[in-house]
């Protein structure tokens, strides 16, 4: 089989390879793979170094989006061949430690989890894959191909979750919510934010191209300043990572705001900014919360998938902009500003 392969830090080494057909262990889903998700992440493993090479290997399996279809599933699996299903990313440590232990591996307290494409085992950037069952999430013969979405559905859907959960501190009814950047994850949040029937604005700075009416399509409003806001969001799930955004957006929440920080900056920065007034004034004196969120467990997957299957299919299809092949696969790094999503067609 083919597969897109790398070595963390080496961009020239990024390549097609040729690799053994996987052989499934006892009880693992043998998987075609049909999609690869890119995300700023592969990028960072393959040029910046992010990633952990697998123990006792010189290259590694790139991409942690995924979508497949069971090849074979062994009987007691729950699955059964033809199934179309996505691989969880994150795996607990092998002690494991406490939240690991109790499947909140997304909590892991020691560090020492893997992640496919990541950290430590291949993704899922290979025309076949094996995965363990309780590490495959079912995706419904509706959704098919785009489950693909599942795996950043996921961490939008961790992150509403923490609203919910703060919010139950104390009286929380929020009418309006902000997501800042109109990219996969952002558009994804907005999505959530609609199923849930709250006022949803999304702040970008592009003007042309599909994002300012994929926003709108959802019933959402766009922004490309936070002037033209004019509204006091109670919610913002924040992806792009700009703690200069972050600071601004903080002066213009509603009383009692939660803000969920999604978005890595990719690189290490320094931000001025004026403490007394944001955290006095904005923080304190508002009871507004700032949490990070990042990754998901298996809840949040299935959380996922159900917003997934309730949304227009119409509209997630157009969430994909690029479909690049295998064989070329290095070129979905070379994405436009205005573009959405780009995947990786693992059968072409």
């Amino acid at each position: 089989m083919k597969a897109a392969t790398v070595v963390p830090g080496r961009p020239e080494l990024s390549a097609v390879t040729e690799l053994p057909d996987p052989v499934p262990q006892p009880g693992e889903l043998l998987v075609r793979g049909l999609l690869a998700g890119y995300c700023r992440i592969d990028r960072d493993v393959a040029e910046r170094g992010r990633g952990v090479l697998p123990p006792g290997r010189d290259r590694m399996v790139l991409f942690h989006e995924s979508v497949g279809q069971v090849l074979h599933a062994p009987a007691i699996s729950g699955f059964h061949d033809g199934d179309h299903v996505v691989g969880v990313v994150r795996r607990p440590d092998p002690q494991p430690c406490e939240a690991c232990a109790a499947g909140q591996w997304d909590f892991c307290l020691n560090g020492r989890y893997t992640e496919c494409g990541i950290r430590g085992l291949d993704g899922f950037g290979a025309q076949q894959w094996t995965v363990e069952p309780r590490f495959a999430i079912r995706v419904g013969p509706a959704l098919g191909a785009l489950g693909v979405l599942t795996e950043p559905a996921s961490v939008v859907a961790k992150a509403w979750e923490q609203v919910d959960m703060i919010g139950r501190r104390a009286y929380f009814a929020p009418h309006r919510a902000l997501v800042t950047r109109a990219g996969p994850i952002g558009l994804l949040g907005a999505l959530l934010g609609v199923q849930r029937g709250l006022e949803v604005h999304v702040l970008d700075e592009v003007v042309e191209g599909p994002r300012p009416d994929l926003v709108r399509a959802l019933g959402a409003t766009y922004h490309t300043s936070l002037d033209d806001l004019r509204c006091e969001p109670d919610i913002v799930i924040e992806t792009t990572g700009s703690g200069r955004l972050v600071f601004e957006v903080l002066q213009h929440t509603a009383r009692n705001a939660i803000t969920v920080l999604t978005g890595l900056a990719g690189h290490h920065r320094t931000q001025p900014f004026p403490a007394g007034p944001v955290i006095d004034d904005e923080l304190m004196l508002d009871n507004d919360v700032i949490v990070s969120s990042v990754n998901a467990n298996l809840r949040h997957y299935d959380q996922a998938v159900r917003a997934l299957a309730a949304a227009d299919r119409g509209w997630l299809e157009s969430l994909i902009g690029r479909r690049v092949p295998l064989r070329d696969w290095t070129e979905v790094f070379d994405t436009g500003p205005d573009e959405v999503k780009a995947v990786v067609d693992l059968q072409d």
